[in-house]
C-alpha cells in the first residue's frame, strides 16, 4: 500500500511548508501509512467487539481517540 505523493506533500505545503524535499514527502507518507495501520487495527478491534463485520465511521473515531 502506498499513499500517492501529491496530497502527501500538499498535507506539508498546508502546514505552511515553502519548500518541500522528496525525501521528507517520502518519510511522513510512511508515517501516515503506519499510523492509518494502527487506527485500522484498533477500529477493526472495536466492530468485533461489537459483534460487526462492518467497521463504522463511530470505530474510527474511537480509535483515533
Amino acid at each position: 500500500m502506498s499513499l500517492p505523493n501529491a496530497p502527501v506533500e500538499r498535507i506539508l505545503r498546508n502546514a505552511g511548508a515553502e519548500r518541500v524535499s522528496k525525501d521528507a514527502v517520502e518519510e511522513l507518507r510512511n508515517a501516515l501509512e503506519d499510523l492509518g495501520e494502527e487506527i485500522s487495527r484498533d477500529a477493526i478491534q472495536m466492530a468485533d467487539h461489537a459483534e460487526r463485520n462492518t467497521v463504522k465511521k463511530e470505530d474510527i473515531d474511537m480509535a483515533t481517540q
